[in-house]
């Protein structure tokens, strides 16, 4: 998850002092009162992807990217009322004294754009660095620095290349203080993206008009900011997804839950016991020859998770009247549901499923790493979403039909002495069998709760 860390994808490169200073100038111009709205638009349309649907609550721009959006309002947006561009403002409006140290960067800055430059080499001679942009192929010769730590050939870094002023040439140029730094990998998947959306504007557009890459890049680099926004979207998505949840022991957490309700105990623990990928629970004894106890019986599927070569993955537990499955992904549970329609059909009533780990304050840093994360889930937490997912399922169950009660609502049945009698003793195994007494030696679930919610006593 590289993407989302400021310490692995930002980097700063120190500015030319006449450079920095005739920034500053268009930063305070920009800031005017008159020119609040037109900056608002700007900054929006180039960090467009954090303030769509609740982004900025999942990411947010690394400073770099904020500092990009500020040089394309600067240099490259065009205000919608009418005015002058922030740098033709500067430069034809005399309202102050600029030096002319300041003044040359002007037409160098105007004509800049985004790129993606692939870092080629080190000119020792020439003490400059040697990039080539993605785009065009165009070679750049930026002045060599500390920056270069850790830089490798072959990574491209997204940013603004400034025309050193009097190099007609275009080779030598400066970086405009903010880069980020990608894989060569994410670097040309961040232009091919990039030029999917040129190609679908031009065929909305019906015409082939944005020029070539420094003048599309010119009018569209806010395109390249959002697509690495987007691509550090993904990526997050990514890390959380491969995340490895692990309880006390470091065995796999089980927390990809489903309940299904039956009355074919029987049936059902024989399909079980020949279940292609699952076998007995060691530590659970089979019941005694042909016996007919209805004691809750336990199948695993192992399997390779993280170090470990073989793990449970995945346990069904099978009682009189339920069938529990616990898996380690929602992928899995997904499988296992499939393969448990199919081998039972109407034989299982599904009553529910949760997917959701215990939520976590994670860093953007945590997930900045090369390596899965992997969490230990402590027993409180565990029971905690337990009993989240209990006291939902069972309190919806009092409302439902219910095959071991004959399909009919615990809580109309339980109007009658008898079927009250029924509906207690159902509790009452429920309560026998609750995960949380295994998984962490407590109950997860009050189930004077549900005894009340269906009028017991």
């Amino acid at each position: 998850m590289k993407l989302a860390s400021e310490a692995t994808a930002g980097l700063w490169v120190p500015l030319v002092p006449s450079l920095d200073a005739l920034l500053a100038r268009l930063e305070s111009l920009s800031s005017e009162p008159g020119l609040a709205a037109q900056r608002q638009i700007a900054l929006r349309l180039a960090l467009q992807p954090y303030l769509e649907s609740g982004g900025g609550a999942l990411l947010s721009p690394l400073p770099q990217e904020t500092e990009l959006a500020n040089l394309l309002l600067y240099t490259d947006f065009y205000p919608q009322d009418g005015q002058l561009t922030l740098i033709e403002q500067l430069r034809d409006v005399i309202t102050e004294h600029i030096p002319q140290e300041e003044r040359e960067w002007l037409d160098p800055l105007k004509h800049s754009s985004l790129d993606l430059a692939e870092f080629l080499s080190v000119d020792e001679q020439a003490q400059r660095l040697v990039f080539r942009s993605l785009g065009d192929a165009r070679v750049y010769r930026v002045p060599d620095g500390a920056f270069r730590k850790g830089l490798q050939p072959g990574q491209v870094l997204l940013t603004r290349l400034i025309r050193e002023p009097g190099d007609v040439e275009w080779e030598r140029a400066v970086i405009a203080g903010a880069a980020i730094r990608l894989s060569n990998e994410d670097g040309k998947g961040l232009l091919n993206a990039t030029l999917d959306y040129r190609r679908q504007v031009e065929i909305s557009a019906g015409s082939f008009e944005l020029g070539d890459w420094p003048e599309f890049a010119k009018r569209y680099g806010h395109v390249l900011l959002w697509t690495f926004a987007r691509m550090r979207f993904a990526a997050l998505v990514d890390a959380v997804r491969s995340i490895h949840y692990v309880a006390e022991g470091g065995l796999p957490y089980l927390y990809a839950l489903a309940l299904y309700d039956h009355v074919e105990y029987g049936h059902i623990t024989e399909m079980l016991a020949g279940l292609e990928g699952f076998e007995r629970e060691a530590s659970v004894p089979p019941p005694a020859g042909a016996s007919t106890s209805k004691d809750a019986q336990h199948f695993v599927q192992r399997g390779a998770y993280g170090a470990l070569e073989s793990a449970v993955v995945a346990r069904l537990i099978l009682t009189a009247t339920q069938l529990w499955v616990e898996c380690d992904s929602r992928e899995r549970l997904d499988a296992i549901k499939h393969r448990l329609a199919g081998t039972f059909g109407f034989s299982l009533h599904f009553r529910g499923e949760t997917c959701t780990p215990p939520p976590r304050q994670l860093k953007e840093s945590e997930l900045a790493v090369e390596e899965p994360l992997t969490l230990v889930i402590s027993a409180e937490e565990d029971r905690a979403l337990l009993n989240g997912f209990l006291e939902t399922l069972y309190l919806e169950w009092a409302e439902r039909a219910c095959p071991s009660l004959g399909d009919h609502m615990p809580r109309h049945l339980a109007t009658s002495a008898a079927g009250r009698e029924q509906v207690a003793a159902l509790i009452a195994d429920m309560e026998r069998h609750d995960p949380g007494l295994r998984r962490v030696g407590q109950a997860s679930f009050d189930y004077n709760k549900l005894r009340a919610h269906v009028g017991l006593d």
